[in-house]
């Protein structure tokens, strides 16, 4: 049997064998007590890694979905928002709130940057009829860590809501829902959460709730309140037939989670990517976006050396058992590879595709080799 490719991508991420068992156990029904008690569970341990004292919603979709569910939940056409478009992620914000008909402020355009709190306190100015702000905690598509708790206070100064995209960052970094005054949080099963892909999950604030009061947008599968009221019950249920298999395995990588101990996760989280970032350079190499200075801990992107494409670096290490990610968006596709490490991945697993990096490295041909050893 081939052993399996290592998986240092943004996701999916690898699956440890006790959440893999989790799924594999024979099938209960989703209305039994016995699943009223784990989604109830899973709900309860996700408020530690949301930083909310809130109950979380389970959403049966994708991240992107579930991202999606937030703009037809809490606003109405025409509403106005600033969407903070610093990488891929940001940019997916805008473009979902500009096809449910609101109007949207692109802001933080640069992809070779952070967010900056000061110019979406500008722009708040300028603009009085902002009803929310939408940024992402951590982008894959350049490693970038966003400040949400600067923009959330300048959010909060004027009534208006903040919505962050966490989905390949929540439960690898610190977050603090209710302390840095988030209103709408979204988190999938695939990334630090060690599950497979297909289920998310969104925290929501007592501000963001008023606004879905008066939100005209329609919903149905996706209704915010439909869920609430399903799963707050004192026998918790989801409003449809749950993903009954993907939901225990979210409960036990949850699990995991709560006894490896989430300051030791987000330690492990910031070793792996120091490791990471620090071990480029000591190749030669450079940081994909190398003005950022805030960074994600759970991915790190890499510029290829000059006139090497992506494929030269990331066909070799798949061959040797390491599966990295491509550049995302241009010009970083043709440019860049991405490394992720989050969820179960370990610094055992950083160092393995470290040394394989520098032997395919290696293998380049040698004016090539020596311009990366020059960085």
């Amino acid at each position: 049997m081939t052993e399996p490719l290592l998986l240092m991508t943004p996701g999916p991420t690898r699956v440890p064998d006790r959440v893999l068992r989790a799924g594999a156990r024979p099938m209960i029904h989703h209305r039994t007590a016995e699943f009223s008690a784990e989604l109830g569970a899973t709900t309860e341990m996700l408020g530690p890694v949301f930083g909310t004292a809130s109950a979380a919603l389970p959403v049966h979709t994708t991240g992107r979905g579930a991202t999606e569910a937030a703009i037809c939940n809490f606003f109405s056409p025409g509403d106005e928002i600033i969407a903070c478009c610093n990488g891929k992620f940001g940019e997916m914000w805008a473009d979902l709130a500009a096809s449910y008909g609101l109007v949207v402020h692109r802001a933080a355009t640069s992809w070779l940057h952070e967010v900056d709190a000061s110019e979406i306190d500008d722009l708040l100015r300028e603009r009085p009829n902002v009803r929310a702000v939408s940024l992402t905690f951590g982008d894959t598509s350049t490693g970038v860590r966003n400040d949400v708790a600067a923009v959330s206070r300048v959010a909060r100064e004027r009534n208006v809501l903040v919505m962050v995209d966490g989905v390949s960052s929540i439960g690898g970094m610190p977050f603090a829902f209710d302390d840095w005054g988030v209103d709408v949080a979204v988190v999938a099963s695939q990334k630090c959460l060690m599950s497979p892909p297909g289920l998310a999950f969104v925290a929501v604030s007592d501000r963001a709730w008023t606004s879905y009061g008066r939100a005209k947008l329609p919903r149905n599968y996706w209704d915010f309140g439909d869920i609430k009221r399903n799963v707050t019950r004192p026998k918790p249920e989801t409003p449809g037939t749950t993903p009954v298999s993907l939901m225990l395995q979210v409960a036990e990588a949850l699990r995991m989670i709560h006894e490896e101990g989430l300051e030791r996760v987000y330690a492990r989280h910031e070793a792996m990517a120091e490791r990471a970032r620090r071990g480029a350079l000591e190749l030669g190499l450079s940081l994909q976006c190398p003005t950022i200075t805030h960074h994600s801990t759970t991915l790190t992107a890499i510029a290829c050396p000059p006139g090497v494409p992506p494929k030269a670096i990331r066909d070799p290490l798949t061959a040797r058992g390491i599966l990295t990610a491509a550049g995302l968006g241009a010009p970083f596709e043709s440019s860049a590879f991405r490394i992720g490490h989050m969820g179960d991945i370990r610094l055992a697993d950083v160092e393995r595709t470290l040394s394989a990096l520098a032997e395919v490295l290696s293998e380049l041909p040698s004016e090539v080799s020596s311009a990366a050893g020059r960085g």
